[in-house]
């Protein structure tokens, strides 16, 4: 039985953990955590018996508590906001809205890496008040499309919800489809508020579903050079590359425009820089307009890249270029490859990001001769929307460089990185979200914050990861005089603990940790 196909004819989308299996806590091995995740058995459809239960979840480790995490209303902020002739309208009170500073931040910086006149993002938010939660604000909503439409003339608008519009039952989806009517424009209402999903990464499924519903052509002409290329707003590595095989980029979906996410539909098949952010839609084209996804390892490393370009050259008729192309790389960067693996001899390294992103960051680091023991997925997803195993991404990882001994899900949890660095004691961490940037640093380990995300993808990449391990290995120094001069935000007893989950195991040391602050407090009185 394959994997049932994803359901377009309802606005809403089903979250990750319902619908992969998603978990956010987990501590193991990594061999350990394909062998519960069992990929190809959820891709069939299947579910295994689990002791006396009929359908078998992956077990997770359940936190006591949660000390930070991100939202998919963030996530849909970062996508639907990031389209250069579309308008995100945030159905929410103004709080919700504070990230849309980091974003277009992040939305200029894209700009001016893909050459785009450097703009900011078009982003309104409807500021949700008392008296809104007490009456109800679908005047506030109309009012607010009316003024996106004539302060901006968008080819699209987005509707994001929030908690606070759920809560108060916001019929976003009726006051979208009569916007829709009234603009003669697509009007797409986004079911994300916070607590619709534990983990961020729905909020990439939810624009990818609307898009899909709204914005792609039903009957498309075909482009046998066409490419999409799913992925976030870095450095545009891939026309370069798919030059090379006389092959055309169409981006989705930051910094794209709404008539190229309308010809996705058109193309000769998607690819991705990671599995976490493109499985939704790549699925979805594939399933609903007969658009191929790449199946292959993800394009890191000698060895992935290699497989990517094949399967591509393969699905686009392009063989013989992409041989071409692969033997002319490997004389290039192969030589230089070989002086980084003698200079990063003995060093060891820990990744820190996204789950199939972080399984192409270890990749490429074991193939610089780096040792990488640890490291901290801030999710992991069993098996993605395709179910096909050539992209289990973490068997890939296993089978192709090694067993990670210490592989921790977690997610962005500052007191338990605190254990994992202290016990892996890495010269240096590749982070995605900065956030745990500064723990790092006080305990005297560099770290490099990605923020082009596509630094590291090809065989150019692979130089670009090495250089920069390079010139972050050279501050060293700094951070050790730093963690001379720190101090940490935490008690003495956690300090000496080396278990990250000791807490979730033994829940009632938080019950004695209560009662101890409770006789200290009587104390100071």
């Amino acid at each position: 039985m394959a994997r049932k196909k994803l359901n377009l004819n309802i606005a809403d989308v089903e979250n990750r953990e319902r619908r992969l299996g998603t978990i956010v806590t987990w501590n193991g091995t990594a061999s350990n955590l394909v062998k519960s995740s069992d990929y190809e058995s959820r891709g069939n459809g299947e579910r295994k018996k689990c002791g006396s239960q009929k359908g078998c979840k992956l077990c997770k480790d359940a936190g006591p508590f949660t000390q930070g995490t991100s939202c998919s209303g963030s996530m849909v902020d970062c996508q639907a906001g990031m389209i250069v002739d579309a308008v995100l309208i945030q159905h929410s009170p103004i709080g919700c809205s504070v990230v849309h500073t980091a974003m277009n931040s992040g939305y200029r910086l894209g700009c001016a890496r893909r050459g785009h006149p450097i703009e900011n993002v078009k982003t309104i938010c409807t500021n949700l008040l008392e008296k809104d939660m007490v009456f109800g604000a679908t005047a506030k909503l109309k009012q607010s499309i009316k003024d996106a439409y004539e302060r901006f003339t968008p080819k699209a608008i987005f509707l994001a919800t929030s908690c606070s519009t759920a809560i108060i039952g916001e019929d976003v989806v009726s006051i979208a489809s009569e916007a829709e009517n009234q603009l003669g424009i697509p009007v797409i209402p986004l079911s994300c508020e916070g607590f619709r999903a534990e983990h961020w990464t729905t909020g990439f499924d939810v624009v990818q579903h609307g898009i899909l519903r709204q914005l792609v052509k039903k009957n498309p002409i075909k482009q046998e050079d066409l490419v999409n290329v799913i992925t976030l707003f870095g450095t545009d590595v891939f026309t370069p590359i798919f030059k090379e095989l006389n092959l055309r980029v169409n981006f989705a979906i930051d910094l794209t425009t709404v008539e190229s996410l309308a010809s996705l539909s058109e193309a000769a098949t998607t690819i991705t820089f990671c599995y976490t952010l493109s499985s939704y839609l790549a699925a979805g084209l594939e399933q609903q307009f007969g658009v191929p996804e790449i199946k292959a390892p993800q394009p890191y490393g000698l060895s992935g890249t290699d497989a990517w370009l094949r399967e591509i050259a393969r699905v686009t008729n392009r063989v013989e270029l992409a041989e071409a192309y692969i033997e002319k790389e490997h004389k290039r960067v192969t030589p230089i490859i070989e002086n980084f693996r003698k200079k990063f001899k003995g060093i060891k390294g820990y990744i820190a990001t996204g789950s199939a992103y972080a399984h192409g960051l270890i990749t490429v680091l074991r193939e610089l001769g780096i040792e990488v023991n640890g490291s901290m997925a801030f999710h992991h997803d069993p098996v993605y929307d395709s179910g096909d195993t050539k992209q289990d991404s973490l068997r890939t990882l296993v089978e192709g460089t090694g067993d990670i001994a210490s592989y921790f899900v977690g997610n962005r949890q500052q007191f338990q990185f605190y254990s994992l660095l202290k016990n892996e004691k890495p010269d240096f961490i590749f982070i995605r979200h900065n956030g745990l940037a500064p723990l790092a640093a006080k305990l005297g380990v560099p770290s490099i914050c990605i923020s082009d995300e596509n630094s590291s993808i090809g065989y150019q990449g692979i130089l670009n990861i090495a250089e920069t391990i390079i010139t972050v290995l050279q501050r060293s120094k700094f951070n050790q005089i730093l963690k001379n001069h720190s101090t940490l935000p935490y008690t003495d007893w956690w300090l000496e603990q080396d278990d990250p989950l000791i807490l979730t195991k033994h829940p009632e040391l938080l019950d004695n940790l209560k009662k101890e602050k409770k006789e200290w407090q009587k104390v100071l009185v």
